[in-house]
Parts: structure tokens; sequence; C-alpha cells
């Protein structure tokens, strides 16, 4: 049995092109999430993907990032996968497919080099951030919302869901700008 796996990383986005092309390769039971790649931890859907699968299943993604974004994740999925005698296929990098020992040996390859890409990465914005904090130009990122202003909101008698409506943000955030204010910052 072909199982897919989607995930994007924040609920603004949309799942569809991934389960649409899941579907279309075949895959008969679908998993799909809204969570952050950096780890596997709280991802529940993958969790129960990797439950489900069975000997001679193979789980499915539409992008290698999908499913991880360290080598060592992808190593523990897979071999959890190998485990239980199943495979897992990479759609976009079709040569990717455990169920070869070539498959095999390009998943490893693309996996370091994807790493090694995020490595680069991160260093490269932290000495931009080093950088600016020398030249004093790097203040860190803004507020997204002024606690002054909720405060004077709820004050005035609006409750936390006009609050939030009226600035355009979530209601978490207002119940955390007021609990700011009432500690002091």
């Amino acid at each position: 049995m072909l199982i897919g796996y989607a995930r994007v990383s924040s609920t603004g986005q949309s799942l569809d092109v991934q389960t649409e092309a899941l579907t279309a390769a075949g895959c008969e039971k679908l998993f799909a999430e809204k969570r952050s790649g950096t780890t596997t931890d709280g991802r529940q859907a993958l969790a129960d993907a990797l439950d489900y699968a069975r000997e001679g299943d193979t789980l499915v993604v539409t992008r290698l990032d999908r499913l991880a974004r360290s080598i060592t994740d992808l190593r523990q999925i897979v071999d959890t996968l190998t485990a239980k005698g199943a495979s897992f296929r990479c759609l976009q990098q079709g040569s990717i497919d455990t169920s070869r020992s070539d498959g095999k040996l390009l998943l490893n390859i693309l996996a370091s080099f994807a790493e090694f890409e995020a490595d680069i990465r991160r260093e490269r914005q932290r000495e931009g951030i080093d950088k600016a904090k020398a030249a004093g130009v790097y203040k860190g990122r803004p507020a997204a919302i002024d606690p002054a202003k909720v405060r004077a909101l709820s004050a005035g008698g609006m409750g936390a869901s006009q609050i939030a409506k009226e600035l355009g943000i979530g209601r978490a955030s207002v119940y955390r700008a007021l609990g700011e204010d009432r500690r002091g910052r």
C-alpha cells in the first residue's frame, strides 16, 4: 500500500498541492499536518503514518524536506520504515526509493546536502545579525502589537475577541499582551 504524508510549516499554507500529487501517485491513505519540519517532535500525523505502515508498504512524500530537515531525523524515519519491512519514496526526487539500493544511496547524499545547506543558511544569518548588531543597526524583531494599546482597549471595556478583531491579531496575542502588562513588562 502507498501511504502519503504531506506537511506544511504554517497554518496559512495549503496542503492541497501535496495531497493532490500524493493521490495522483496512487496513495490510498493520506496523513497531513501543519507543523514545523525542523524536528519530528510534535508531528502527530507523521507518527501516525509511521505507525500505520506495514510490511510491503511505501511511505510517499512529494519532496524530501516535507519529511525531514536533518539527516538524523531522516535516518530515524527511514530506519523505522525499514524495520517494519516498509520503504520510502519521494515524488519530486524520483530516484529516491528505498526499496532499491541506488535510492538508498541517493537519499543519504541528498539528505547530507540539505542539512549542509540549512547549516550554511543559519551561519550566514547569524553572521549578518552579528554584523548588524556591531554596527548598531540591529534592534531585533519589532513587537507585533503595542501592549499599551491592548491595555487601553481592554480598560475601555472591549473583550479579547473585539480587541483581536480591532487590531488584526489573535486572541492569544491579546491575552499575552495583557499578561505581560500585568507583570510590568
